[in-house]
């Protein structure tokens, strides 16, 4: 059996402290969330109300960044305007994870004062790197040959929790409203099928599905627009794409998993704002990845490493082939003798703009990842995020002056085309398709399309299928043998989690969902060799035997809100729902 996390369901768990492991209840997954069985409304009654003008879901770049401007705005022309952003980790920061190196171009428009102000963008790049590395040796590519998307003057190297967590503090002192550890559960419509807010999930709910002691009923949030920025394969996000058709006509969105450490290491092996990207081994040429290491202030060094999701060989496990990319003859030294702090896992959203929905329907707009607004050439998303935020935000308070509600923010996609992130992106869009078809090829046509047309090239290259599609029955692919962890360079989950501080209630229904329940062993295990086993970064799928025959086991405690399982699922059978408010990883300086 995985152990997972201890329950932390009578207290606020601290974002750095670990927690002991222990041998967990394990849930198998029903077709829906007992959490919103309407019966609970029935019950007890209907749900309390507050009403807003505008209700963020998801306390990250983008919804602070909008969150922030709706306030800027108001103050700017005297109006009051009332703001609530939902968070459903413990605090703002808990739930993110990224690389990062920022561009400040964003900040730089939100706030010019930024450096005054006191924000943590600490460590200016100081030397970009790229290597393509094979087994034992690596290739430097010379600076002048870098592609624009890999140079890095001019921005910043950070903790994006921590940047997150000082946006929070600039809202807060605008008088925005932030709600942590309540989770958005549930889009309400009105009768005309606009979206008019949200409901937060309901507290106190058994693993059988039935109220306890501790019951609470979700509280209803209204507004006269509604703004989510869920980050990647967002849970309502992924429900208003598809009940509006925001994707009609548009390319399949894809997808990677990124993997992330934080290390202290040696003082001496230190170089602060140094850059370092490769692509190569550990991957086969023909799956998209690669690893970033960058150097923060404090002796401080994040690695990661990203794996595109259309990946075929169902064998793979992104992260064993992280484990595996520290150990390197030209990488393993960085971090020999030092310690490592924290781990963590999420999804990117990486279609580009090909990929792009509609971002407005009745009620509301997509912001940040929970659209796609990633520039993955750029391995940047957190400027791109704030941007769209921002945007989307003046929309909004352009039509609330205008005394609209809950009708469509077109504006919101006519700034978005007349603005620098909408070039950005443009100038990007090949770069993801490209590098799909292949390490060598997909570098000459990056190669033809960054350097020599600078990113104008005639022609637009697309995606042709998601990426949970792109997996290969096993009997077709070759296994991958994974050495084992040395505990000192290399790591299991296990203890990969543990250090991720990640908490559920373990008495809460599993909020890893199945359709049917049967799919796992006869599909997914019987022509797939069990992939969850492998996509999932934090030992959530096993299959165990029972009665002699096989089954899967959901240990939905260890979960870190990557999204992965829902997204590469190849017959799309996994669904993850919102678990109680508070819940997941509490990522520290990540």
């Amino acid at each position: 059996m995985i152990p997972c996390i201890e329950d932390a369901s009578k207290q606020t768990p601290e974002p750095v402290k670990a927690r002991k492991i222990r041998p967990t209840h394990t849930f198998i997954a029903t077709m829906t969330s007992p959490s919103q069985h309407p019966s609970f409304i029935d019950q007890f009654g209907p749900r309390e109300a507050m009403d807003y003008d505008v209700v963020i879901i998801g306390a990250g770049p983008a919804g602070l960044s909008a969150a922030i401007r709706l306030k800027q705005l108001a103050e700017q022309q005297g109006r009051e305007i009332s703001v609530c952003v939902l968070e459903k980790g413990s605090e703002p920061g808990a739930h993110i994870l990224s690389g990062a190196v920022m561009d400040p171009i964003a900040m730089q428009e939100l706030f010019p004062d930024w450096q005054q102000r006191g924000a943590p963008l600490n460590t200016p790049v100081s030397e970009d790197r790229f290597l393509f590395l094979t087994e034992s040796s690596a290739v430097a590519t010379p600076n002048w040959l870098l592609p624009a998307c890999f140079q890095n003057h001019g921005n910043y190297i950070v903790s994006l929790g921590n940047v997150v967590r000082w946006l929070a503090q600039q809202a807060e002192a605008l008088g925005v409203e932030i709600f942590p550890g309540f989770a958005a559960a549930e889009v309400l419509y009105d009768d005309q099928g606009a979206v008019v807010g949200v409901a937060t999930g309901n507290m106190g709910v058994g693993k059988d599905g039935a109220a306890t002691s501790d019951f609470q009923l979700g509280m209803a949030l209204n507004a006269k627009y509604t703004l989510f920025a869920e980050g990647a394969r967002g849970h309502l996000g992924k429900q208003l794409i598809s009940k509006f058709r925001l994707d009609a006509g548009k390319d399949p969105q894809t997808y990677g998993i990124g993997l992330k450490e934080l290390w202290e290491i040696d003082p001496a092996k230190h170089q602060p704002g140094l850059v370092i990207h490769t692509a190569g081994w550990p991957l086969d040429a023909d799956t998209y990845g690669g690893s970033f290491l960058y150097h923060l202030e404090n002796n401080l060094v994040a690695v990661g490493y990203v794996v595109g999701l259309g990946y075929q060989n169902p064998y793979l496990s992104p992260f064993e082939e992280f484990q595996r990319y520290k150990t390197h003859p030209s990488i393993r030294g960085f971090f020999e003798g030092g310690k490592r702090l924290s781990y963590g896992a999420r999804a990117i959203t990486a279609g580009g703009l090909q990929s792009l929905p509609k971002l407005t329907f009745p009620g509301g707009a997509l912001i940040g990842c929970d659209a796609g607004f990633l520039n993955a050439s750029r391995i940047k998303g957190s400027h791109a995020a704030m941007k769209s935020g921002m945007l989307a935000a003046e929309a909004a308070f352009d039509a609330i002056v205008a005394e609209h509600a809950q009708d469509e923010l077109t504006t919101y996609s006519t700034r978005f085309e007349q603005s620098w992130l909408h070039e950005e992106l443009h100038v990007a869009r090949n770069f993801k398709p490209a590098m799909g078809k292949g390490l060598y090829l997909g570098t000459l046509l990056v190669g033809i399309d960054q350097v020599l047309f600078r990113g104008k090239a005639p022609w637009t290259l697309h995606h042709q299928h998601p990426d949970h599609l792109g997996l290969r029955p096993a009997a077709e692919c070759q296994p991958i043998h994974y050495p084992k962890p040395d505990n000192v360079l290399t790591f299991d989950r296990l203890s990969s989690v543990f250090i991720s501080n990640t908490n559920h209630n373990e008495h809460q229904p599993a909020h890893l969902t199945l359709t049917d329940s049967s799919v796992p062993v006869s599909v997914n295990l019987t022509t797939y060799g069990g992939p969850e086993q492998r996509y999932c970064p934090a030992g959530v799928y096993e299959y165990v035997e029972e009665s002699g025959q096989p089954r899967l086991q959901i240990n939905a405690q260890n979960c870190v809100h990557c999204k992965t399982c829902d997204i590469k699922d190849p017959t799309q059978n996994i669904v993850w729902v919102t678990p109680e408010g508070g819940g997941g990883p509490n990522y520290a300086n990540m």
